[in-house]
């Protein structure tokens, strides 16, 4: 069966109710005839998905790895020190360390009458964990004066750093 051209036709709109030339409507996903400056394509998030397989294992699959101790860097003059007392607090925000880890010092400046070689032991101090935020360490020199002391760039770390 042959159909006309529709060249002079017209055609009403299913979404407006509007007569639209014939040649001019075009025919949406869900059926609807419609001019084509009333066209909407349709919505990714309605079509129809595609179910993939429920893959069970992983390719390589590689076990989790153990991050090794690396150095902090500590905040502007994190030394507490008391004078004529050997234990100095240290202050170092959730340090998450605890009692009797052993911490090297490195960077650091003179601190009260204590040299920076003394502090920046390369065995390390055995520590003593006060709360999340301080922890003390002794010292073989007493401190001159009481105070906040240690530099700026100072880091706490294990006594040997691995790469």
């Amino acid at each position: 069966m042959a159909f006309a051209k529709g060249k002079h036709a017209l055609r009403i709109s299913d979404r407006s109710g509007v007569a639209f030339p014939y040649l001019e409507m075009r025919k949406e996903w869900n059926g609807y005839i419609v001019h084509k400056s009333e066209y909407e394509p349709k919505q990714p998030q309605l079509g129809p998905f595609r179910i993939g397989n429920d893959p069970i294992a992983l390719r390589d699959p590689r076990p989790a790895r153990v991050a090794p101790a690396v150095p902090v860097i500590l905040p502007l003059n994190p030394f507490r020190t008391t004078a004529s007392d050997t234990t100095i607090t240290v202050y170092s925000p959730d340090h998450g360390r605890s009692t009797d880890d052993v911490v090297r010092f490195r960077n650091s400046s003179t601190v009260f009458g204590i040299l920076a070689s003394e502090i920046d032991l390369a065995d390390g101090y055995t520590i003593t964990k006060v709360d999340g935020n301080f922890y003390t360490f002794v010292s073989t020199t007493a401190p001159s004066i009481t105070g906040e002391a240690g530099g700026g760039s100072i880091s706490a770390g294990p006594v040997t750093i691995t790469a």
